[in-house]
């Protein structure tokens, strides 16, 4: 796959977090030193706020440290599938030892990884929707309820969530994983059940927040 992003900064540290996150996400990418001149066929070039003088191109990211490697490769995803904004974006969490999670904008896996705790997960789902117009994007988590960690994930999620953010609990009938696997192979499937997850209807989960709005 021809790469289509640019990374142009000779900062280490925003370097090294930007490039790892792209080879995370499996985003082809071309390294330039800034005021190179950019090839035709780079649609986006992110670069540090210092730099971003030296960039002769129409679509800049400007990455500043102030905001997590994953919202610039989410903005980058978006970019690259000529989307402003994103409809309709799903999440879909597989509860357990290990926390599948997999983020779904207008059906496509955009995001996929393991949690190993509550607040770790919680953490992760607030910096992907921490830059959401909810007036233009509709936003769903939907937890599958095969172990008992379901209830604390979900209250947890509803407590700290904005009341936009719709939450659904959802069965895991044939999403189970054997557990005779090793450590690796269960975190795959946790990722695999979170993706089946985010495609089932689920019931929607009354959020408190909401209802004290209402109140």
């Amino acid at each position: 796959m021809k790469a289509e992003v640019a990374v142009a900064t000779v900062q280490g540290k925003a370097y090294f977090l930007i490039v790892n996150k792209l080879k995370e996400r499996n985003i082809p990418f071309l390294s330039l030193v800034p005021g190179e001149t950019v090839p035709t066929e780079i649609r986006v070039v992110i670069t540090t706020e210092k730099e971003k003088h030296l960039i002769n191109h129409e679509r800049i990211l400007v990455y500043d440290g102030e905001i997590a490697p994953d919202s610039a490769a989410n903005e980058i995803r978006k970019i690259l599938q000529g989307k402003e904004v994103y409809e309709k974006i799903v999440i879909g969490v597989d509860p357990g030892e290990v926390f599948g999670l997999a983020v779904i904008a207008d059906g496509k896996v955009n995001e996929t990884g393991n949690c190993f705790s509550t607040q770790e997960a919680l953490a992760k789902i607030s910096s992907v929707i921490k830059n959401v117009d909810f007036s233009s994007t509709a936003v769903s988590i939907k937890i599958g309820s095969g172990v008992p960690a379901y209830k604390e994930l979900i209250e947890t999620l509803d407590a700290a969530l904005p009341p936009e953010v719709v939450l659904e609990v959802v069965s895991e009938a044939g999403t189970n994983r054997p557990l005779d696997e090793n450590k690796h192979r269960r975190g795959l499937r946790d990722i695999a059940s979170a993706i089946r997850i985010a495609g089932r209807a689920g019931h929607v989960y009354p959020r408190r927040k909401t209802g004290e709005s209402n109140g």
